[in-house]
């Protein structure tokens, strides 16, 4: 989405009564630049211009992506989301961990973000109820605004969210509790539901055409089920039709994909590969002809998850578990070539827990490269803040600027500058685009004249020949 989409609905979902709407993480800082050529920077303080009453979210994972992210990078780049009019961080930590939950919260409280932190849910032989009791206490022990039940496989079933949340409540005390889920299975709005039966007050869904399919639920749908069980809502949808007709229009004109719901689709569980990995999957097999594979490759996925420890199918670790799998179809022997990033997890630098929960055989196997011996005299490098700027501009780089040239090219850069400013994109939900589309639905009438000040439409209703 272009910061132009944004900034012409923003006033309208100011007003309609959120909590809270997620702007921005550290992987969109790349596409902005990459792929739409704007300043990520410059969108942030933009939509926090219009956007005053509702609090503005960054996603914070713990190692912040697919490298391991140093502190100080960290630190630098919530303290511009802040300075900038982000309020709120949502947290997670990959693996549930308290001691990552514990240094990701030091860091984003001390950029001045009011902390939301996520507990990941998932399904293997581990994720127990008793573990989601576990880290529901350990998570009740920190000083967060609220908790967040997430789903973002769409891995829930109604019945695993009638166990879970109640005992996810009972174990947080007085900790208000939301609910994240998606419709990646079909069932993300029927858990919604499930979740308000059981007592969760805050739903987090996303507005048509940005709902369903791998995306949140529906607000309209999760809003007009609740009211049909008797709760009442209190945001308002008047206010946001026109933003969703607008939303939809922008989508048809730009080519950009419709969210729809999906069939239920078990396999899911089984490899539970998130929407967006399996493209990527499927592209990596047709690059080297094997397109054919994509069956072989998800049980290889199942495989790989399993020798690795289960580890939850999030960013950076479902990549890790996906990337594997890859190459052990292409080359045609499992773990004859094995990532760097596998390599570190089996040397634990991902997480203790990856590590510790590994196939022995697999990780002595893994071990036994020349490359992981290579890996396990390096240490993950924790520059100052001050020696990062003087490797990418000198003193007077901006702390902006410096996190730019840390995760993109000057290249990248300098064509996202050339590009200008962000275009505008008028905000027309309720003009003649959906006035004609409104009287293009009625059959009563034969002929249709529009006349306005510098526009004359003349509608004339023909035969299927015509």
């Amino acid at each position: 989405m272009r910061t132009g989409m944004m900034l012409a609905v923003a006033d309208r979902m100011d007003q309609a009564g959120f909590i809270g709407m997620e702007l921005m993480s550290s992987s969109h800082i790349k596409k902005c630049v990459r792929e739409l050529h704007e300043d990520p920077w410059e969108r942030i303080r933009l939509v926090a211009g219009r956007i005053r009453q509702t609090p503005l979210r960054v996603i914070i994972g713990g190692r912040n992506g697919f490298e391991l992210t140093p502190e100080s990078i960290q630190r630098v780049f919530l303290e511009r989301m802040s300075a900038n009019g982000v309020r709120q961080g949502r947290i997670s930590d990959e693996w549930n961990d308290p001691a990552g939950w514990r240094k990701t919260l030091r860091i984003a409280t001390a950029a001045g973000l009011e902390p939301i932190l996520n507990i990941i849910y998932s399904v293997s032989p581990k994720h127990t109820d008793a573990y989601f009791a576990e880290r529901a206490r350990q998570a009740a022990t920190l000083p967060v605004v609220r908790l967040c039940f997430k789903d973002p496989g769409g891995l829930l079933t109604p019945d695993r969210t009638r166990v879970l949340v109640p005992l996810i409540m009972e174990n947080i005390g007085e900790i208000p509790l939301e609910f994240h889920t998606h419709c990646t299975t079909g069932l993300g709005p029927l858990c919604a539901l499930e979740a308000i039966k059981q007592g969760v007050r805050i739903i987090n869904t996303a507005l048509p055409p940005l709902a369903n399919g791998s995306s949140n639920p529906s607000l309209f749908n999760v809003a007009a089920n609740a009211r049909s069980l008797g709760y009442e809502t209190t945001v308002d949808e008047e206010v946001l039709r026109p933003v969703s007709d607008y939303f939809t229009q922008t989508a048809r004109r730009e080519g950009l994909p419709i969210g729809a719901p999906v069939e239920y689709d078990y396999n899911q569980y089984l490899h539970q590969v998130p929407g967006g990995m399996i493209s990527n999957l499927r592209h990596q097999l047709a690059r080297v002809g094997l397109g054919n594979h994509m069956e072989g490759a998800l049980e290889e996925v199942v495989r790989v998850r399993e020798e690795l420890g289960y580890p939850i199918m999030v960013t950076p670790l479902s990549q890790f578990v996906g990337s594997q799998a890859a190459i052990n179809i292409i080359v045609g022997e499992r773990y004859k070539e094995v990532t760097d990033q596998v390599i570190l997890y089996a040397l634990g630098r991902w997480g203790r827990e990856g590590s510790e929960s590994m196939d022995v055989n697999i990780k002595d196997r893994i071990l036994a490269c020349p490359r992981a011996r290579e890996l396990a005299a390096w240490e993950p490098p924790e520059p100052t803040i001050q020696e990062l700027r003087a490797k990418y501009g000198g003193p007077g780089l901006s702390d902006e600027e410096l996190l730019l040239r840390y995760f993109l090219t000057q290249e990248e850069i300098d064509t996202m500058r050339a590009a200008g400013n962000p275009r505008e994109y008028p905000f027309d939900a309720g003009s003649v685009t959906r006035l004609v589309g409104g009287f293009a639905r009625r059959a009563n009438y034969a002929q249709i004249q529009v006349r306005s000040e510098g526009i004359a439409l003349n509608l004339s209703r023909g035969t299927s020949e015509s």
